[in-house]
C-alpha cells in the first residue's frame, strides 16, 4: 500500500442557526412549571434541511419534544441581513463546524 495521501477535499459542511421550540415530555429537564422552551442551536450540515434533521434527531434522543424549527441561515446569510453576531456566538458556530455537531447556545423556558 502507498502512503500517498490524497489532498483533503474542502468540507461542504456549513453551520446553520436554528430556533427550536420544544414541548413538555417526561424527563426533559425543563423547570417544573415550564410549558416548553425555545432552544437557539448552531448545527452543521451540507444544507439547512440536513442541519434541521440532525438537530431534531439529537433533541429526541435527549428526551425532548421538538415541535417547530425556524432556520435563520448561515453566518454569511445572517451577516447579510444585518444580524449582530458576537465573538462568543462565532466561537460556538466554529465549534459546531469543527465537531460536525449541534450546539445548544441558549435555552429559554416558557411559562404561562
Amino acid at each position: 500500500m502507498s502512503d500517498d495521501k490524497k489532498p483533503k477535499k474542502p468540507s461542504r459542511q456549513q453551520v446553520f442557526t436554528l430556533l427550536v421550540q420544544i414541548g413538555r415530555k417526561d424527563g426533559d429537564g425543563l423547570p417544573d412549571k415550564a410549558t416548553g422552551a425555545a432552544l437557539m442551536c448552531f448545527a452543521s450540515g451540507i444544507d439547512e434541511a440536513e442541519a434541521v434533521r440532525e438537530t431534531v434527531a439529537i433533541l429526541k434522543q435527549a428526551d425532548t419534544n421538538p415541535l417547530d424549527v425556524t432556520g435563520y441561515g448561515t453566518l454569511a446569510e445572517r451577516e447579510e441581513e444585518g444580524h449582530e453576531i458576537d465573538d462568543e456566538e462565532r466561537a460556538l458556530m466554529q465549534r459546531a463546524l469543527d465537531e460536525n455537531s449541534v450546539i445548544i447556545a441558549q435555552m429559554t423556558p416558557f411559562f404561562d
